[in-house]
């Protein structure tokens, strides 16, 4: 048969599969960090499956050796950026489509890596998805770029005077430092630091369900392990212990007191919905507890705090207080006299009160433990900071129109910005 692909004849799976594994601990300029998707695609398999479909099988075994040999090379992540082997495989591509770009459609896009790498290769690609997230990140990662990213003089884009390398990576940093100010002024004070300056960047949070032993009646926190940190070089966990009828915490492990003998934090007080009580051992059968959070009868326990102190590295960890209690619930009240003065603005419920999707869509199972709306997936401390970060990013479009941006370019830099408060 005429025409065919290289891909059509062979491919060095075994090769580029384990480039493609290294690509789960890449962190600095990969476009996962950009957004979370569902089923992304590894850029190397992306780049290199795309050239193998692109140039014609070989006609003999040493051709075959050697486009075997440049397309493990072309999956290297090292490589994504190698101008000689991006320059090759984009000559090579061309040379097979009588010198001009192939054309390469892409309907069911999602995080846009087949896209971006074939963009890489120098092909006239077209991508789209039915998901608005999709199509948003495959903007972000294929359009906005392309268009704004690039050296200008951007005298009449406001701020920015003069050339600027890279006009939009300046204002997403710009405008997203002007959030972040703007939501700190607001409702900082729900996260105060400690008195040694150490920042808040976490809370360990507990379900909680009363013990169904009647001659007992204890509050059972709901943890399948106790854990803070379990690494090479760094073991911490919550120890549980019983006093009176209620379950307490100490902190144990490196840098804290020592890790009592026998004690596993891998096992928790529940597992599959089964709880067991710490202070009289009654076991609660997985349906009693899920009726438990159906019929509100269940609660919550802030157990720790995770910390860090600027200048200096890792995290550490305390016990919540009283006071981390006291601070919590003015955040819960605050957050009532925003939601309704949003509501109030923007005509609509700022914490979204759509029901989630049916159970196991996409992985949903909570719905069987009274979780029904999507609001109901956080507490309200977190529901006030990302209704919080949602007005400033709005108001930033609003100022960035009033300073004389262009509208198209300023929905291009509220998109990295939406995007980054959708990480949160």
């Amino acid at each position: 048969m005429k025409d065919r692909r290289f891909i059509e004849e062979s491919f060095p799976v075994k090769e580029v599969s384990k480039e493609s594994a290294k690509e789960k601990n890449i962190r600095h300029g990969h476009i996962s960090t950009l957004h979370i998707w569902w089923a992304r695609r590894p850029l190397a398999s992306s780049r290199a499956t795309s050239y193998a479909a692109l140039i014609p099988a070989p006609e003999n075994d040493e051709e075959w050796d050697k486009k075997r040999q440049f397309i493990i090379e072309l999956s290297k992540w090292e490589n994504s950026l190698n101008p000689d082997i991006i320059e090759k495989a984009r000559r090579d591509i061309l040379r097979a489509n009588g010198g001009k770009p192939p054309k390469v459609l892409d309907p069911f896009a999602g995080g846009g890596a087949i896209p971006l790498e074939a963009l890489r290769l120098g092909c006239e690609v077209y991508a789209s998805d039915y998901n608005p997230v999709a199509v948003l990140i495959e903007k972000c990662t294929l359009e906005f770029p392309q268009k704004y990213g690039r050296v200008k003089n951007t005298g009449e884009w406001g701020h920015l005077k003069g050339s600027v390398s890279n006009p939009l990576l300046e204002d997403v940093k710009r405008w997203g430092e002007w959030v972040l100010k703007e939501a700190q002024k607001e409702i900082g004070r729900f996260y105060p630091k400690d008195p040694d300056g150490s920042i808040p960047v976490g809370y360990i949070w507990a379900r909680t369900i009363p013990c169904q032993n009647p001659s007992c009646g204890a509050e059972i926190p709901l943890m399948r392990q106790y854990w803070l940190a379990k690494k090479a070089n760094k073991k911490v966990a919550l120890y549980p212990y019983v006093d009176g009828k209620e379950v307490k915490f100490r902190i144990v492990g490196d840098g804290y007191e020592s890790m009592p003998s026998g004690f596993k934090p891998e096992n928790g007080t529940v597992s599959r919905a089964v709880a067991t009580c710490p202070v009289c051992g009654h076991t609660v059968k997985a349906d009693i507890t899920r009726k438990l959070f159906q019929t509100g009868k269940s609660g919550q326990r802030m157990i720790a705090v995770v910390l860090h102190k600027p200048g200096t590295k890792g995290k550490r960890y305390r016990l919540a207080t009283e006071k981390d209690m006291e601070i919590f619930r003015e955040a819960e009240k605050y957050l009532e006299e925003k939601r309704q003065k949003l509501m109030e603005e923007w005509g609509i419920d700022p914490v979204p009160d759509e029901p989630l999707p049916p159970r196991g869509t996409l992985g949903f199972r909570i719905q069987p433990y009274g979780m029904k709306k999507w609001g109901d997936l956080f507490n309200p401390r977190q529901k006030l900071a990302l209704i919080t970060f949602t007005e400033k990013v709005r108001l930033a479009y609003k100022k960035m129109i009033e300073e004389g941006y262009e509208e198209e370019y300023v929905k291009a830099v509220v998109g990295y910005l939406g995007l980054t408060l959708d990480m949160v």
